[in-house]
């Protein structure tokens, strides 16, 4: 059968894929590539992490069967399927290595969210189990600029368009080792805003949260609130949040909206992403199904790619970077 190959010794739902999927992907992601985004193995392995997104977001999806693997392994098994990247295999080990360290150099741009009494915000927690809560933020593409990349980012994490919100001026910037962290300041959001990412196997919650069960403030990227919860890149901004906060009066009184009990507003249903925003949208906490509403008849993956596009004027490409 296409798409899986079997070994007597393969567990039946352990099965790596087959020479003719790993041709297919290499041919569509990295052969099919234009010149310039084949001349550097950092380029090369971008394109590689599209083409991994691609095999376990749809390969493995529509088969079962076939195993799930990490960007280290797939990255390994393409090397040694594709001719045009066999003759470097030897040299797989060193190239993951400043492909990694190089990742965390690209600048990362998002935003913050803030309901109406400036109280709360928005994080998202990533897919896997355990993961940790941050801004919505994501690495910045090539020739892109720094507010339409946040525009992007947020967009495809939690379905939600803060380009008419978003002032170039009003944003936090650190350095967090080489790397370049830029969040924008949105605010006025209100509670009840439909959220629900774009993106497949990459959001696994969207809450909001209150700011002051997020402390402590700090310079370390991974922390934990008061409460808690699981943080990554939300202490190094709580400071310079609450100072700008400070100067700024919030449009609704503090006192004049009930705290919420449950701030979940998007939970994926299951690990196996039958509750991901393409097919059911958005999961409400406590209350019926919604779907996101992006337009009359936009209610399928490429036509929401085809509303961002025409909308927002950028090009989605939301994984490549560099």
């Amino acid at each position: 059968m296409a798409g899986w190959s079997r070994s007597s010794s393969s567990p039946a739902k352990n099965l790596l894929p087959s020479q003719e999927l790993l041709d297919d992907l290499c041919s569509r992601f990295v052969l099919n590539a234009p010149k310039e985004d084949l001349e550097s193995f950092e380029r090369i392995l971008f394109l590689l992490e599209l083409a991994h997104w691609f095999y376990e977001d749809n390969s493995v999806e529509q088969n079962p069967s076939l195993k799930s693997l990490s960007f280290k392994e797939f990255t390994s098994l393409m090397f040694k399927s594709c001719a045009a990247l066999r003759p470097y295999i030897a040299y797989i080990d060193d190239i993951y290595k400043d492909f990694t360290s190089y990742k965390y150099r690209v600048p990362v741009m998002g935003a913050i969210i803030l309901d109406e009494t400036y109280e709360w915000c928005v994080l998202v927690k990533g897919w896997k189990a355990g993961a940790s809560w941050s801004f919505p933020r994501g690495k910045r593409a090539k020739y892109e600029e720094d507010h339409m990349c946040a525009v992007r980012e947020v967009l495809e994490e939690t379905g939600f368009d803060v380009s008419e919100l978003l002032k170039v001026d009003d944003y936090i910037e650190v350095v967090i080792g080489e790397q370049r962290v830029r969040l924008y300041i949105i605010t006025g959001v209100k509670k009840d805003t439909v959220f629900a990412p774009l993106t497949k196997k990459e959001i696994g919650e969207i809450s909001w949260h209150r700011l002051d069960e997020l402390d402590p403030a700090g310079e370390d990227a991974r922390s934990r609130g008061v409460n808690g919860l699981k943080l990554y890149m939300v202490a190094p901004f709580l400071t310079s949040l609450r100072s700008w906060i400070s100067r700024h009066c919030p449009p609704v009184s503090k006192n004049s909206i009930a705290s919420n009990r449950g701030t979940s507003v998007w939970k994926v249903k299951d690990s196996s992403g039958s509750g991901t925003s393409m097919q059911n949208a958005l999961q409400r906490v406590g209350s019926e199904p919604q779907i996101i509403d992006l337009g009359p008849g936009k209610k399928r993956e490429g036509e929401i790619i085809k509303w961002i596009r025409i909308n927002l004027g950028i090009r989605f490409s939301p994984k490549l970077h560099f």
